[in-house]
Order: C-alpha cells, then sequence, then structure tokens
C-alpha cells in the first residue's frame, strides 16, 4: 500500500498558474521545498528573485526522482512531450496532477506514455486566472475561493485525490471532482466557447475599417465580454485542437441560435425575438438563482474542518465584518431616502439573501465588490411587490428581520426557505407581530413557509419573555409602519444594532431601564435618510481567536477594528475574572458602533463560580466559556438563568454533549453546570454542529492530544467564507478536506 507524501512539489512550466500555485504554497508553508522547471530558464530565475521558488531547476530528471509531488503547468498540447521526459524518473509514490483545461488529451497522453496509469495521477484544473501571463504576474491569492475541478480516473489512488484535493484547499481553493470527458464538455460550453467567441468577434471588427470607432466608444457590455480576448493566443490554440470535438459541437449549436434570432430580426417578428429574450432572461436569473442557492442544495455535509492542536497565535489580524449589522444596514438602507454607501459588508450567503430579496422587491442596489455596497433607496413606502415567492435560503436572520418589514406592506408576500430552516418555530416572532394586527400563515410548528396578506398595524406593548434581538428588530421594522406606539419590553438586555442603526439614519425611538425590565419605544412618524455606514469586524469570530490565544501558550494576538457593542462584549469581563490578559483599545469616532483593537496575550486560567446574573446576557457564548473552563486550573461552576429559551437551552445541551464525547469532565445539574479540567482527545465530530458550537471546538481542537476533524462544515463555511483563511493567518493550523 503506497503511502504519499508532499514535502518536496516540482511545477514544470512557470507561467501565471503554475507560479501562482508555487507562491501560493511556498507562502503558506503548506510544502516544505518548491522547485520549479521552465523551458525558459529566466523564467525560473525571475521566480527567485521574487520568492515565488525555492529552487530553479536544471537538472530535470534529478528533480523529478526527488519530487513528492509534480505539478505539470505547460501547455496541453506539450503535455505529452513533458510526459516521456519525466516518465523514466517517476517514482511510484510522487503524485502527478496537472493545471489544463483539457482533460481528455492528457489522459490519452499519459495512457501512451506509460502504458499504464500511474495510481498517483490525478488530473486537475484551477478554474482560475488573469489577463497578465508569466511568473512575474504569479499571485499567492488567484485562487481564493475559485474552483478547482480534480478528475480521478479509476486507476486513481483515493488517497492520491485526497492528497491534491488537500494541496488545492490549502491556498484557498474550492475542489470539485468530475469525470475528465464530461469536464471536457462542460468547459467547452462555459469556458472555451465564450473565449472563441470573443476571439472571433474582435478579429472581426478589427479588420473592418468602418468599425474602428467601436473600439473606441465601447460600452462596458462590449468591454466586459471581449476582455477575455487578451488570454494568451498560444494557449487558446492548443485549447481548441486538444478539446477540438466538443468546442465544435458547441460552436454549431451557437451558430444555430444566432441564425434563428437573425431570421426573427430580418422578418420583423417580434413574437419570436420577445420569446428568445424572455427565455434567456429567465434562464438566466434561474441559472442566478442555482448559484446563489448552491450551498443550499443537498449535498451540504461534504466539507470537514481539520485543525492540529499547538500553534500559538500572533501577529496582527483583521477579521470579517459583522454580519448582524450587514443585514441591517441593507434593511435600513432600502427603507431610507437617498443614497447609502456601504463599507465592510459581509459577503455570507445569508447577508447575500437580504440584498437579493430587496432587489426582488424593486431596490437598485450596486455590489458587495469588496465589501462596498451602495443602495439607493425608495423610503418607508417605495418597495414594489415581488414577482413570485421570496426565497431566504438558510438566512434565519433575513427571515425574521423581513418578516416584520413584509407585514406592513401594501402587497401580499410568500416566503421560502431552506428545508433546514422551515422546520425551526417563529412562534414568538409571530405572536408579537400578531398582536399589532399582523396577518401571517405559517406551518404547523409556526416556521416558514409563510404567506403574509396586507394589514393595518397598531401600535402595541409588547412583553418578550426571552430576550432575543431577531425578534425585537423584527418587532420594531413593523413599527415603522404601525399606528400609534409601539413599546417592546424584555427582561434583559440584548444587542441593540438596529436600534442604534434607525438612530444612525435619523429615525427617532427612545430606551430606558426600570426595575430590571428594559423598555424600546419607536412610533411611525419618523424618516429614515441616507447615510455612511461602516460595517465593523465580526466580534463573535473575534471571541473564537481571543479565546484561542488565551488557551495556546506563547500566543499574543492583536485584532483590529472590532465592533465591541457593549451587549456583545459582556463576556470578556467574566475571562478576565479566570484571569485572561485581554486589553481593548478604543477608536475614536467611529460612528454608530464602538470599535476597538483588541490584544490578547496567552494566560493560565483559574476556575470560578459564576452566577446566573453574570450569564444571564451571555447565554449564546456559554460555549466558550465552558471550553476555556476545560483548561484552567480549578473547577468552573455555571449557575444558568431560570428562563432559558428553547434555542438557549438546545445550544447548552449541544455544547455538553460534544465536549463530553471529546473526554471533558462536566456535569449538568438542573440549573447548574460544573467543569472540571479535562485533556480532550480531539478525533472526530460527525454531528452537525451550530455555529456557535462549532467555533468553540475549534478553540478546544487547538488544546486537544491530536488533530479534531469537524465533519459537515460546509454549512459553516458557506455562512462564513473566509472564516479558514483568516483562522490560518492568526495562526491556527486549520484545512477544508473534502471526503
Amino acid at each position: 500500500m503506497l503511502t504519499y507524501t508532499t514535502h518536496r512539489l516540482l511545477i514544470i512550466g512557470l507561467g501565471l498558474i503554475g507560479g501562482s500555485f508555487a507562491k501560493a504554497l511556498k507562502s503558506r508553508k503548506v510544502v516544505q521545498h518548491v522547485a520549479a522547471y521552465d523551458r525558459h530558464p529566466q523564467e525560473c530565475d525571475l521566480g527567485m528573485r521574487l520568492g515565488v521558488i525555492d529552487e530553479a531547476v536544471e537538472d530535470l530528471p534529478s528533480a523529478v526522482q526527488q519530487a513528492d509531488v509534480i505539478v505539470l503547468a505547460v501547455p496541453v498540447k506539450a503535455m505529452e512531450a513533458v510526459l516521456k521526459d519525466i516518465q523514466p524518473f517517476l517514482r511510484p509514490t510522487t503524485l502527478l496532477t496537472d493545471v489544463g483545461s483539457t482533460k481528455g488529451h492528457l489522459v490519452q497522453a499519459v495512457r501512451q506514455v506509460f502504458q499504464q496509469i500511474p495510481s498517483g495521477f490525478v488530473p486537475g484544473h484551477p478554474i482560475a486566472g488573469a489577463e497578465k501571463s508569466g511568473v512575474i504576474a504569479a499571485d499567492a491569492d488567484l485562487f481564493e475561493r475559485h474552483k478547482v475541478i480534480l478528475t480521478p480516473l479509476p486507476e486513481s489512488d483515493p488517497k492520491a485525490t485526497l492528497e491534491v484535493a488537500r494541496l488545492w484547499q490549502s491556498v484557498g481553493a474550492e475542489v470539485l471532482q468530475m469525470d475528465p470527458y464530461r469536464h471536457d464538455q462542460v468547459l467547452a460550453a462555459t469556458s472555451h466557447l465564450p473565449h472563441v467567441l470573443a476571439f472571433s468577434l474582435v478579429d472581426t471588427l478589427a479588420h473592418e475599417e468602418e468599425n474602428r470607432d467601436i473600439f473606441r466608444y465601447a460600452a462596458g457590455g462590449f468591454r466586459d465580454f471581449t476582455r477575455i480576448a487578451a488570454s494568451d493566443p498560444v494557449m487558446w490554440h492548443d485549447i481548441c485542437q486538444a478539446n477540438r470535438d466538443a468546442i465544435l459541437k458547441q460552436i454549431d449549436q451557437f451558430t444555430s441560435g444566432v441564425a434563428r434570432l437573425r431570421s426573427a430580426i430580418a422578418a420583423g417578428d417580434s413574437q419570436a425575438m420577445l420569446g428568445i429574450f424572455s427565455r434567456a432572461k429567465v434562464a438566466r436569473e434561474h441559472f442566478s438563482t442555482l448559484l446563489a442557492g448552491s450551498a443550499y442544495s443537498a449535498n451540504t455535509q461534504d466539507i470537514d474542518l481539520r485543525i492540529e492542536p499547538g500553534s500559538p497565535l500572533s501577529g496582527q489580524v483583521t477579521i470579517h465584518s459583522d454580519r448582524s449589522i450587514s443585514h441591517r444596514a441593507i434593511i435600513i438602507g432600502a427603507l431610507s431616502e437617498g443614497v447609502t454607501d456601504i463599507e465592510g459588508f459581509f459577503e455570507g450567503e445569508d447577508s447575500l439573501m437580504t440584498i437579493k430579496a430587496f432587489r426582488e422587491m424593486g431596490v437598485v442596489i450596486e455590489g458587495p465588490h469588496q465589501g462596498s455596497v451602495r443602495i439607493y433607496g425608495v423610503g418607508l413606502q417605495g418597495l414594489q411587490p415581488p414577482k413570485g415567492p421570496l426565497y431566504l435560503g438558510k438566512s434565519e436572520t433575513s427571515l425574521q428581520l423581513l418578516t416584520g418589514l413584509l407585514v406592513a406592506q401594501s402587497f401580499s408576500t410568500e416566503v421560502f426557505v431552506d428545508e433546514a430552516l422551515s422546520q425551526q418555530s417563529l412562534l414568538s416572532t409571530l405572536m408579537s407581530l400578531r398582536t399589532m394586527g399582523a396577518k401571517i400563515d405559517s406551518n404547523e410548528q409556526g416556521g416558514p413557509p409563510f404567506r403574509i396578506s396586507p394589514s393595518i398595524l397598531k401600535g402595541a406593548e409588547i412583553e418578550l419573555p426571552h430576550a432575543s434581538a431577531q425578534v425585537k428588530s423584527s418587532v420594531l421594522l413593523a413599527g415603522l409602519y404601525a399606528q400609534g406606539q409601539t413599546c417592546l419590553k424584555t427582561n434583559r438586555f440584548c444587542r441593540d444594532h438596529t436600534e442604534r442603526m434607525l438612530k444612525s439614519f435619523g429615525y427617532p425611538l427612545s430606551e430606558s431601564e426600570e426595575a430590571g425590565e428594559v423598555k424600546t419605544t419607536i412610533n411611525s412618524a419618523g424618516t429614515l435618510t441616507a447615510t455612511k455606514i461602516r460595517v465593523p469586524g465580526d466580534f463573535s469570530t473575534a471571541l473564537m481567536m481571543i479565546a484561542t490565544a488565551t488557551l495556546v501558550p506563547q500566543s499574543s494576538l492583536t485584532l483590529t477594528d472590532i465592533g465591541v457593542n457593549p451587549h456583545r462584549t459582556k463576556l470578556l469581563p467574566l475571562l478576565s475574572r479566570m484571569g485572561a490578559n485581554i486589553q481593548l483599545t478604543l477608536h475614536k469616532d467611529t460612528g454608530f458602533e464602538p470599535v476597538a483593537d483588541i490584544r490578547v496575550t496567552y494566560a493560565q486560567l483559574k476556575g470560578q463560580v459564576f452566577t446566573a446574573e453574570d450569564v444571564a446576557c451571555v447565554v449564546y457564548e456559554l460555549p466558550f466559556l465552558m471550553v476555556l473552563a476545560l483548561f484552567a486550573e480549578g473547577q468552573t461552576l455555571i449557575h444558568l438563568p431560570e428562563t432559558l429559551s428553547a434555542k438557549e437551552s438546545a445550544l447548552i445541551l449541544s455544547t455538553v454533549a460534544v465536549l463530553r464525547e471529546q473526554g471533558a469532565q462536566l456535569e449538568l445539574n438542573g440549573s447548574q453546570l460544573v467543569l472540571t479540567p479535562s485533556a480532550l482527545k480531539g478525533g472526530e465530530i460527525s454531528d452537525v454542529l451550530p455555529p456557535i458550537v462549532a467555533f468553540a471546538m475549534i478553540v478546544a481542537s487547538t488544546r486537544a492530544q491530536q488533530a479534531l476533524r469537524i465533519k459537515h462544515s460546509a454549512a459553516l463555511l458557506a455562512a462564513y467564507p473566509a472564516l479558514v483563511e483568516q483562522l490560518r493567518h492568526a495562526g491556527i493550523s486549520i484545512h477544508k478536506e473534502s471526503d
């Protein structure tokens, strides 16, 4: 049985893709040694000077014999010649892969050269690129959040496939698998045909003198489409030869379609033209929906996280923006008058669902582009009825908040969600809104799909037995439209992002606390005025890094521009009581939310006794406190509040169960948690965990006895796309793996 290693990697062909892969692996210290060979030695010399590679290879046979991994990054037509050069020197345990955009031609060449396919051969194709070429354009982040298609053969060892997948995942790529010949058919339609058409269009226009002004006055659509004609001509010549039959089939289908459109235009056949354009528009929108909803498909349990223990956290880290605030910025910006600019928008799937919903209700929204979003507000009365049901995927925040807004509109709406979210009850939200006169039909459990009918809302006094920022926000949004005054009463403070944002858009509301009761009051007489919003860093993710840096010896970490809303940071004083070294440097003039840099260093914690009053406002952060208590000196006793919501109770029970599986000594006696210092074993967690529990287990894994594999993490990564990269930047040894 063969064993594969990835210590020494050899890139053959140091162009843009090969150079970028080398630079990405080297900069992330994924492999120990990166060597490169190119038929133009000056490219390797340049690669050495730029720090892209560790070694410029002159003796190819010797380098092949030493390599654990060989990546073929030469033009597809040159693959066969390279394979002949390396075949005599290739070891049985060497992994062999490539980056070519056609697979059938390569597989045929490997069969011809090797006679028998090597078990370590795993063809691959990264779907990434740039207009520039050569090693000078190498980009270590080129593959971040891009797809890589592996096309293993029946002869490919599954262990070899896994190792190649891990290499690509380590540089931020999403790895998929496909049959090699199906790959060529799909790429012929989605990549090769568009490139061929772009080359042909530009070539045709460039040869016609009277069309020269087209290039001078070309609009954005023309420039965007023809941009790909700036790609390497030699590469596309080779692709057309290597994938000739599949490309010709797609050209013929396209030619037939253009002929039908030409006939309709020539005949002035309006119905035929409208039919073609309408079908295309609907198909394109359906295609966009499939892309937006891809992570909500049934296949959401195919990505695992593997965390190695022991790595200290260090340096200065900027993390992704706050999800909760991002949702609210879109909602309130859309309802405001004027143009709202948002910086630092969190581009996770759930917050993108909120953007999608408002676009379907007639709001023009530009972006997001690198966190920037521009919203052309329609005012409180400007939303339009969507053309069909609103799909909100797995986004509970979108569902909760938009329900409060939709009940106040003059049009009916249907809202549906992913199957998992449809099992969740929103009775607290529905009962509160119905108290105001809202008409909402739900399933028997009080969950979606919702059918919302127009109604006249009236202000009411509503008591929330369990403080919930989402329920409160839903009612406040309805209160923007309700006749009279809406007053919310809760038994304890909870996040107040909605209240702060409403005030920043100029909407009046009042908040007070009396005899342990928190009151928030809003009237429907105000106006929302567009403003600029900068979303701060997410405190929940910061808390995961704070807890980890506290646990792992020699850690010293600074987190920059973190939102430190006082209703979200109440766990920090409890950690300080245990001995944690946490320092906050508040920024000045940061707008509606307080922002700080947070510095944390390793500390040996000591067990404490926490009262129900201590933890009343940090129930959702208790998984972190429970993990930290297991590594403190002495026992920790946590008294739980007597009134917990069903969601809070489920969160605590989930954390207790997974920690016990990991070997933790803890007892849950009624409303008391007793935690005794324990050695956690690592290994594997197969249950699908709530996000905050998964975060806590990532913290625990850094002090476990062996690596921890958290299975079925696709939904978590869909919600936090940059999570792995940010944790690795902080120093946590974490990797994505596919089964």
